[in-house]
């Protein structure tokens, strides 16, 4: 079992993030808002410090479900700062269950050694690939808070997101181009850098399966965005088109290593 790999410091920090996360999932109804709110926080900082003794561990590891992890972790962080200031917010349950499944996930997996760094240039290029899956991520959680909302307003029930319909619709294409922004910059650190990146001789780009794949994302991302300021698109057709786009680009990293860690039992 690859857990066997995983520090226990790392074992134990996941544990309590986990079953921290549990409670508000398990028990949202039951729950005060202030009391899920601080139950979320310590969850919260259990993750956070699980993911850092995981980077910054001897050996640091790294893979898609410490990715995985990373982006939930980024996800939750933006709904901390968007519960102040739409305090009617409700997706604490759904985003605490997200969190819990990707905590375990990263223990039972937490990757592979990371080996010496081609580049220091290699740092950045993560960060800002980490980055664009959180936002990416936080677009998809705002999408379907708004497909419920639109499915609850239509049924002429009370939409229970707690945000206005237009509200969660903007918020979305803000993530979006956020993180399209920096997909961009990334694929463009990619490109000039790929040989220092990469260890690549004479290859600006190591074109493989995370390349192709992200490139995709990316033509869907900017279709998404060209089809929203020429064409006004919007609701189940800019959604479908953002799914299509955040599935590309899980398959870029997170399929392909999971495929090389889990199923072919490689590290690169």
């Amino acid at each position: 079992m690859i857990l066997a790999s995983a520090s226990p410091v790392s074992i134990l920090l996941a544990l309590g993030a986990a079953m921290a996360y549990a409670v508000p999932a398990a028990g949202a109804s039951r729950l005060s808002a202030q009391a899920a709110r601080w139950i979320l926080l310590t969850a919260w900082v259990l993750h956070g410090l699980m993911l850092a003794a995981g980077l910054l561990g001897d050996p640091p590891r790294f893979g898609f479900a410490p990715a995985l992890s990373v982006t939930a972790w980024l996800v939750l962080t933006v709904y901390a700062i968007e519960s102040h200031v739409f305090p009617n917010l409700t997706a604490r349950w759904a985003l605490a269950g997200f969190g819990a499944l990707a905590v375990l996930v990263a223990l039972l997996f937490p990757g592979t050694e990371l080996q010496t760094l081609a580049s220091p240039w290699l740092p950045l290029h993560w960060a800002l690939g980490i980055a664009s899956y959180g936002l990416f991520a936080a677009a998809v959680v705002h999408a379907w808070l708004m497909t419920r909302a639109e499915k609850e307003i239509r049924l002429a029930a009370d939409a229970h997101s707690g945000v206005p319909l237009l509200t969660l619709e903007r918020l979305m294409f803000r993530f979006v181009e956020a993180g399209f922004v920096l997909l961009s910059a990334t694929l463009i650190a990619g490109w000039f850098f790929g040989e220092q990146l990469y260890g690549a001789a004479g290859a600006r780009w190591k074109w493989d399966h995370k390349t192709v794949f992200s490139v995709l994302s990316w033509l869907a991302f900017a279709t998404l965005l060209v089809g929203r300021s020429r064409f006004g698109w919007r609701g189940r057709r800019a959604v479908r088109v953002l799914y299509i786009g955040a599935g590309l680009l899980l398959l870029a990293y997170a399929g392909s290593r999971f495929v090389m860690e889990v199923m072919l039992g490689r590290s690169a």
